[in-house]
């Protein structure tokens, strides 16, 4: 990877090595007026939908829609409703619909214009829909920039569970306009950071660092700074899904602190905790869990867990949640097999490994 200057815009180029599914990840200051042109440079044309909602809408849809025109895209915009609670197979019909009226072929493509939720859903529509079309990502918050836009992991929710119904199909290209973070609101900022600790916690100490010293600096939008973690990131991830495209087993280090909180999400409705925050709590339990284990020190520990409460992230779990509730909701978790449940460890600062528990002992854990 490397960066390249274009006029003031920074721009840095990474690559996912999958074979004949490889894809670039763009990063840059105000990259979305090229979106056209990066998508005919991956092979798109002729017809695109963009799958987005009405916030990202008013922002950026003139925006995005403008630059695919110039490049001779006809584009179809699909709205849909905000929200996790909205990342259902409800949704996903609505983006059929519209595919299916406006006659959209095999070769005609989707553009993802949004957060994680869009990011899923419209996935999983490219993914299903005449049994595949190509599709884009254009992440438009940090947690999706960082992670959900990467990997192609893509699916939809169920009500006892988060991602019950999905597939794994890599995009095209992936997209990232640094500038766009600008308008997005600090809760959900804060959220994204989350996962970027998370990076820092399994594969990468000086990250972790870094986001210790210059925390105040990235929630302020330093954007070097900002492209900095954001490509580390990454990069980060690329490596973990070139590894294990279909987490059979490795690419599930990547759910550290997920396990907690994907239950917590489902367990409060989808609407109490953006994802992030509840990984954010997920985190710091996973860390308590692995210091009971002897897996981690209670330095290591106490960094995750100062950390996470320097980020704005909450780090305890509700006192109205009942545990009981929790344990039972990962049970259904894809992570779940045998009676037992896969958990990602801490194993020091920058290093991971897997621990299966049963829930008797994570109900205690969690009680602890």
């Amino acid at each position: 990877m490397g960066w390249r200057a274009r006029g003031s815009e920074i721009m840095e180029t990474l690559t996912v090595n999958l074979g004949d599914r490889s894809y670039p990840i763009h990063i840059g200051d105000g990259i979305l007026s090229r979106a056209g042109e990066l998508l005919t440079q991956v092979g798109l044309r002729g017809k695109i939908a963009i799958v987005t909602n009405p916030t990202v809408a008013q922002l950026y849809l003139d925006q995005a829609n403008e630059a695919l025109t110039r490049s001779g895209f006809a584009v179809t915009p699909i709205l849909l409703l905000e929200g996790e609670e909205h990342k259902d197979l409800k949704s996903l019909s609505v983006v059929y619909d519209r595919l299916i009226g406006d006659r959209f072929e095999r070769k005609s493509g989707i553009l993802a214009l949004g957060g994680g939720v869009i990011g899923d859903l419209a996935g999983f529509a490219a993914a299903t829909y005449l049994r595949g079309v190509p599709y884009v990502q254009v992440p438009t918050t940090l947690l999706a920039q960082v992670d959900s836009s990467v990997g192609g992991k893509t699916g939809v929710n169920h009500h006892d569970g988060k991602n019950l119904i999905g597939a794994f199909y890599q995009p095209k290209l992936v997209l990232i306009d640094i500038a766009v973070l600008k308008t997005l609101p600090r809760r959900e900022l804060v959220a994204g950071l989350a996962e970027v600790i998370k990076y820092g916690i399994i594969d990468d100490p000086a990250l972790f660092g870094r986001l210790e010293k210059e925390m105040q600096k990235i929630v302020g939008l330093d954007r070097e700074l900002l492209a900095r973690i954001i490509a580390t990131s990454c990069a980060i991830k690329a490596r973990v899904v070139e590894k294990d495209e279909r987490e059979d087993d490795y690419r599930a280090v990547l759910n550290f602190g997920h396990t907690v909180g994907h239950a917590l999400e489902a367990v409060t409705g989808y609407t109490r905790f953006l994802h992030g925050e509840a990984v954010g709590v997920g985190m710091v339990k996973a860390a308590a869990m692995s210091m009971q284990q002897g897996f981690c020190d209670e330095k290591d520990f106490a960094r995750i867990q100062d950390l996470v409460k320097k980020a704005g992230l909450p780090s305890d779990i509700p006192g109205d949640v009942r545990m009981q509730d929790l344990v039972q909701s990962m049970e259904v978790d894809k992570k779940a097999g045998g009676g037992r449940i896969k958990f990602v460890m801490c194993a020091g600062i920058g290093k991971a490994r897997f621990h299966w528990l049963a829930p008797g002992e994570i109900l205690g854990a969690l009680e602890a």
